[in-house]
């Protein structure tokens, strides 16, 4: 897998994930809404962490700087 999230891309992710996670375990948000937010934030954090977004790639769509590609 190359990579194709840039840095403000993947930190971006991490913060809007954490968020959601805090929110969900304060009881802000719940229900069936919170679990499908706390499953994002879980994609969020992955794809945040590995630098690869799977739904980039049809789209052709890069935010890595060339530097960053590996």
């Amino acid at each position: 897998m190359k990579k194709n999230m840039g840095s403000a891309d993947r930190i971006i992710r991490i913060i809007v994930a954490a968020i959601v996670v805090i929110l969900y375990f304060t009881g802000t948000i719940s229900g069936i809404w919170g679990i499908v937010l706390l499953i994002l934030a879980g994609i969020f954090l992955l794809t945040g962490f590995i630098s690869f977004c799977p739904l980039y790639v049809p789209f052709g769509i890069s935010t890595c700087s060339i530097k960053d590609k590996k």
